[in-house]
């Protein structure tokens, strides 16, 4: 029978290639996922986390292994490998976005230690995508995904692949690929059967497969097809159901396999893209997966919570995985929620020989097999982003993608619209400002803004708002084209780069929040276009100051906002009561508010009055900012993302740190130094004391291997 261990506590890592014969105590001791190198947030240079290094862990069996077979399964190691067993070498991987298997069974000691051994290459190398030329992203380095040891039945199930049909008829039915390895001498008979689960766990329906003979040495792929189903739920954006395939060999005596899916149609069609058959319009943003300090090496908590930001902090139904497969937390916690995904191969603009073509061909593999029961994911990109036409290439990328995986449709982002359309949905960077009209449908944005404008947290007012009104002209504009998709903006967070992007401090500064995923004004006008009955929202984007502004004053006072009206008062004085501007952005469901009545009061020579905004919905005060007039610092906060860690040695939590107003407004112009001390067991990661610029920053507390309490306390001058 199949078991799975976590295989991420007591690694030994050095920063070098080390033979065996070096001691252990020259090695530090580390918990995975795992970063190379711990890095400022900027101003660092890449080829600090560009060497070879040694992770070595000693072990026995968790369990005995009777009969079975052993694999040692990595999520993610950046960028190639060697993987040694007591002095046996078992093989390399090449490729750092996906995961890799060796069998650890030949040369296994079990009833005693093993030595483990993994030298990991964390340099650019161009044999690899997705280097070769320039790329604007970092890989960092590390085993910065999970691992864990499997044990398996020498025939077992390799992939399980469910694919719900008729999803839109009375009768749905379930059919359930899958493939199976038989590592024995001889043919081995067996059944196999499925039962589909809800949420619940309760039955639904089953099907078996009786009298099944898997030939020695073969992988063997069949299916079952399950059509007695009771009343299903859709998968939907907001009603996110997900169900269980539970798929077994000799009712699970010899071998089981579990996963979620869920009852889903999704097509893009060349009027839109439509779920379940109803028309959605696509409002989204890009994701990389580089955290400040840690690179990739982010656990699932913060993994989960990125996907949270995208949907419920900024309202988007849609995230493009750029430029790479991301990891199986963030698309778990899409599925659970309800946010769509394009996700794509890894690479930036190059195109490589044709090994390199290889390894892409393997990656698109390796992802579809990995991510094709995500119901939220709804498209497969088979194209290296931005990179020139290849048509033998993409006939090939495109082939393979439909052929494992004949649910979905394909696209691929390019950024000229002269581009040979290979893919099922052309996909597309449009950085016009404007929005093109497609050539080709069906169309998808698929970038816009960025590098066109990027934007500091602590920019002058006018920049900032400038870039959030960017992003609100070109959803407004794509929302009234009836043969566009949809647009995902470049990007939702700030992120290291490369020398040749990016600014001084090698950061590319064209997130909608900043590197520590905190808000800049375009993530406001995202905020805005959430449903009011999800959230209230009420933002506005100033800092009500005189001189922020070319000329002087505030004109006009915007606002980000999904209420119904706004009502201003300037200290006593009522300004009125406005409506959205739906004149400049009428297919925004909330656009922004524009007020130029009353800014008089931020004039020379008159003393200034605190500013007070009241949001109203259904004729009711729904929400209420102030922003105080002086300006000046009242309060440094410290605030965490979670009140309680896993003890593991690898759970983290963001903590954030401001200078606040006296209503609790963020003062960029803010700079003092922040010192904290901690106690406990956990351990900050970040730069201790900090130099705020922009008036806020985070790091990120890590557990480790104990319970207990912990207590962060921070201090600045002049503040309490």
């Amino acid at each position: 029978m199949r078991s799975v261990h976590p295989f991420n506590h007591q690694w030994l890592f050095y920063p070098e290639r080390l033979g065996n014969e070096v001691s252990d105590a020259q090695f530090e001791g580390v918990t995975l996922p795992h970063t190379n190198k711990l890095l400022p947030y900027h101003n660092f240079d890449n080829a600090e986390y560009q060497f070879v290094s040694t992770y070595r862990k000693r072990f026995v069996l968790p369990e005995a292994r009777q009969g079975r077979r052993v694999f040692l399964d990595f999520e993610g190691a950046m960028m190639a490998c060697e993987v040694w067993l007591n002095g046996h070498k078992l093989g390399e991987h090449e490729g750092g976005f996906l995961p890799f298997s060796f069998e650890l069974t030949k040369h296994l000691n079990e009833n005693h230690e093993n030595l483990l051994v993994v030298y990991l290459d964390s340099t650019e190398r161009k044999d690899i995508p997705p280097y070769g030329f320039v790329v604007d992203y970092l890989t960092f380095g590390g085993i910065y995904r999970e691992v864990s040891l499997r044990f398996v039945e020498p025939c077992h199930i390799t992939n399980v692949f469910v694919r719900p049909q008729g999803v839109l008829t009375d009768n749905p039915l379930v059919v359930v690929d899958v493939q199976v390895e038989n590592q024995n001498d001889r043919p081995f008979k067996t059944t196999a059967g499925v039962r589909i689960k809800d949420a619940d766990g309760s039955l639904l329906a089953s099907a078996t497969m009786p009298d099944l003979t898997f030939e020695p040495g073969s992988s063997t792929k069949f299916s079952l097809s399950v059509n007695n189903l009771p009343p299903i739920q859709r998968w939907s954006l907001d009603n996110p159901a997900l169900y269980f395939a539970e798929v077994t060999l000799a009712e699970g005596q010899i071998d089981q396999r579990i996963e979620r899916f869920g009852f889903r149609e999704a097509e893009f069609r060349d009027d839109g893209f439509y779920l379940n058959g109803e028309h959605v319009k696509l409002m989204g943003l890009n994701r990389h997966q580089t955290y400040p300090y840690i690179g990739a090496a982010a656990p699932a908590r913060l993994q989960r919570r990125d996907a949270d930001l995208i949907q419920n902090e900024m309202a988007c139904n849609i995230v493009r995985t750029s430029h790479y497969p991301q990891s199986r937390h963030f698309l778990d916690r899409c599925d659970e929620i309800g946010l769509l995904v394009f996700e794509e191969i890894p690479g930036w603009q190059h195109i490589g020989d044709s090994d390199w073509q290889a390894l892409s061909l393997r990656n698109l593999q390796v992802m579809i097999e990995r991510d094709h029961n995500h119901p939220s994911i709804i498209l497969w990109g088979v194209r290296i982003n931005e990179s020139l036409d290849n048509e033998a290439f993409y006939t090939a990328t495109n082939a393979l993608a439909h052929q494992l995986d004949p649910t979905r449709q394909t696209g691929g982002s390019r950024y000229f619209q002269g581009s040979q359309f290979l893919e099922d949905v052309f996909t597309y960077n449009d950085f016009s400002d404007t929005v093109v009209d497609p050539i080709h449908t069906p169309h998808l944005i698929t970038e816009f803004g960025g590098h066109m404008f990027p934007t500091k947290s602590w920019d002058h007012e006018e920049r900032l708002l400038e870039h959030a009104m960017r992003h609100a002209r070109v959803q407004d504009r794509q929302l009234g084209m009836a043969k566009v998709a949809g647009a995902i903006g470049w990007c939702a967070f700030d992120y290291n780069t490369h020398q040749e992007f990016g600014s001084g401090d090698h950061i590319c500064y064209h997130g909608v929040m900043d590197i520590f995923r905190l808000p800049k004004y375009a993530a406001y006008f995202y905020a805005s276009q959430i449903a009011p009955r999800r959230r209230v929202v009420l933002q506005a984007a100033t800092v009500w100051s005189m001189g922020d502004r070319s000329r002087g004053g505030i004109d006009p006072l915007v606002i980000f906002s999904n209420c119904d009206f706004v009502e201003i008062w300037v200290g006593n004085d009522r300004l009125g009561c406005f409506e959205p501007d739906r004149a400049s952005f009428p297919n925004l469901p909330h656009p922004p508010f524009q007020v130029t009545t009353g800014m008089e009061h931020l004039t020379w020579g008159k003393n200034l009055s605190d500013l007070r905004i009241i949001g109203i919905i259904d004729g009711k005060v729904a929400a209420e900012q102030s922003i105080a007039s002086d300006g000046l610092p009242s309060a440094l906060l410290l605030q965490v993302d979670d009140q309680e860690l896993d003890a593991d040695g690898a759970d983290m939590t963001r903590v954030v740190f401001k200078i606040v107003d006296r209503y609790g407004n963020r003062l960029p112009y803010t700079n003092p130094v922040v010192t904290f001390e901690i106690d406990g067991p956990a351990d900050l990661i970040g730069e201790n004391p900090f130099a705020l610029i922009g008036g806020q920053a985070a790091l990120y507390l890590r557990a480790r291997h104990e319970s207990g309490m912990v207590q962060l306390r921070a201090t600045t001058p002049r503040l309490a």
